[in-house]
């Protein structure tokens, strides 16, 4: 009997902890509904766009082009018996390039060739002693070969240059001219910068010893023609366009 009722009694207790249970879980329910919604977080910018660098301009391939400038420079008379005297020759310059050019990551190596109308030249009075007259020096066309090397700035490109000139040196020594075609080596430096994919435009110095022609001259005091070597030097100060390829 005594069982019986200790079984009534724990029943009784385990539905009122699940009834309590239901409550509080109901309770807990409403008060989680009443409390405010947690924000949603802001949204994030989009990154910046950032566009990819330019690509590097390319010195390599074929090139044509013009150029044109002014030259200066001097001429020196030296008699066979002593006595040299020198003479200012000065005039412009204009032709055509040709050149390649191959490009190891920022140096560049390279051949240029040119072949320029020349209108270079001067004269002085002749020595009454060793030769008589007036003395003109001067070239009707010039020509280079050249090897180049460079530094590119991208765009920009910095080089140097050095190889062989071509050209003829006209001699006139009291109304006789005696025109000869001569060798010799020329040197320079020069900036090229490329203003459009395919256009580039230069200004170079170059410096060209043309060499000593011969020539025979009048002279007062021996009486007879006597043998001169004529050298002349210029100075070469250039513009040009070029087009690659």
């Amino acid at each position: 009997m005594i069982i019986v009722g200790a079984g009534h009694i724990v029943k009784s207790i385990l539905r009122a902890a699940i009834a309590a249970g239901v409550v509080l879980s109901a309770s807990l329910a409403a008060q989680a509904a009443d409390l405010p919604m947690r924000p949603e977080p802001p949204p994030q910018a989009p990154a910046a766009y950032i566009p990819p660098p330019p690509p590097t301009y390319d010195w390599g391939g074929v090139y044509i082009g013009i150029n044109g400038g002014y030259g200066f420079g001097t001429a020196k008379w030296t008699p066979s018996g002593g006595g040299a005297s020198s003479e200012h020759a000065n005039g412009g310059i204009v032709g055509g390039t040709l050149g390649y050019n191959y490009q190891i990551g920022a140096f560049v190596m390279g051949v240029e060739g040119d072949f320029d109308w020349s209108g270079i030249n001067g004269s002085t009075a002749g020595s009454v002693c060793v030769v008589t007259g007036n003395c003109q020096t001067g070239n009707t066309w010039l020509s280079t070969l050249r090897g180049r090397v460079g530094f590119a700035a991208d765009r920009v490109l910095f080089y140097g240059t050095a190889g062989g000139v071509f050209g003829n040196e006209q001699i006139t020594q009291s109304g006789v001219t005696s025109t000869h075609t001569q060798a010799g080596w020329t040197a320079g430096v020069g900036v090229e910068t490329a203003f459009a994919q395919n256009w580039t435009a230069k200004l170079e110095y170059l410096y060209a010893n043309l060499g000593t022609g011969s020539v025979t001259c009048v002279s007062a005091c021996v009486g007879s023609p006597i043998p001169v070597s004529v050298g002349l030097t210029d100075n070469l100060i250039r513009l040009g366009v070029n087009y690659k390829f």
